[in-house]
């Protein structure tokens, strides 16, 4: 019996061959319709696939490459990013590049009462929200007394990976199969049983995971994308694993510092002399002379 490989559909070129790709668009849609879209709107039924790279204005301009953007039949922008290892600011990325894909329609000659709304929708394999308990979060701009949404344009929506936790036999809803396809998709034990309970669209985005349907070059591209998501999360673990070894030799070092004080207070209420005190306890004749006021 061949064993089936399964690739990791977080990788970049993984995730872009999926969601970003014309003969599976069929995909891109169902996977709109199951995260985003919600019950007071009109469900997608067809995108067309926009260049990724949101151009600047000026020669001179930081360029913004997304991982996938299209946009509906009503010419809503659509902006779905696959975020891997943890980078300060993504939230205001994830604002930079909503902001590029809006003003982008004023510069093809829109007068500003026809420009679109743009959704953006992000899958985190970290936790970017560290107080918030669930795995999704939305959000909109509202009014700051009333809550109500007069400004309708600019939605987010975030998807954090580790926050999803449910097994397969509580998958109710396609969003928990996306969530549970993104942790899960290239684990063996898993992917059998997920695919029974699949749609046929879902069947298919398993199907582009399948490594025998990859060409060598592909295959290529697939490792040098694994390569550096693993560079940046060792990266990432090691600046966090430094952060807290300088937190706990800082406490270590104030705690020193309190119990010399403690003991250098206990020798000045014995009248004792203040070099002797200074040399007992390591503290600076200064220190020692500030602790008698």
């Amino acid at each position: 019996m061949t064993i089936v490989k399964y690739l990791n559909p977080r990788n970049d070129v993984a995730f872009k061959r999926i969601f970003g790709t014309e003969k599976n668009k069929d995909i891109l849609v169902h996977f709109l319709n199951d995260i985003i879209v919600s019950k007071d709107m009109k469900p997608i039924k067809e995108v067309s696939i926009i260049d990724p790279n949101l151009h600047p204005d000026i020669k001179y301009e930081k360029r913004s490459v997304v991982d996938v953007l299209c946009e509906d039949e009503d010419g809503i922008k659509y902006i779905v990013e696959m975020q891997v290892a943890k980078v300060a600011g993504f939230e205001k990325r994830a604002q930079y590049y909503a902001a590029r894909a809006y003003t982008a329609q004023h510069d093809k000659g829109e007068a500003y009462v026809n420009l679109k709304k743009v959704f953006f929708l992000a899958i985190t394999e970290y936790v970017m929200f560290p107080k918030k308990k669930h795995y999704k979060c939305d959000h909109w701009i509202l009014d700051k007394d009333t809550h109500e949404r007069d400004l309708k344009d600019f939605s987010f929506t975030f998807l954090e990976l580790p926050k999803f936790n449910k097994k397969i036999d509580e998958l109710k809803t396609y969003e928990d199969k996306w969530c549970y396809f993104f942790k899960h998709a290239d684990d063996p034990d898993d992917v059998t049983e997920l695919l029974t309970k699949s749609n046929e669209v879902m069947k298919k985005a398993y199907e582009e995971l399948k490594a025998y349907n990859w060409t060598k070059k592909e295959l290529v591209s697939y490792e040098a994308a694994e390569k550096v998501a693993m560079d940046l999360k060792a990266r990432e673990q090691y600046v966090e694993h430094e952060a807290r070894e300088k937190a706990l030799a800082e406490g270590m070092e104030k705690g020193r510092e309190e119990e010399k004080i403690k003991i250098a207070k206990n020798l000045i209420s014995k009248k004792l002399d203040d070099k002797l005190i200074s040399e007992s306890t390591g503290l600076s004749l200064e220190k020692i002379h500030n602790l008698k006021k």
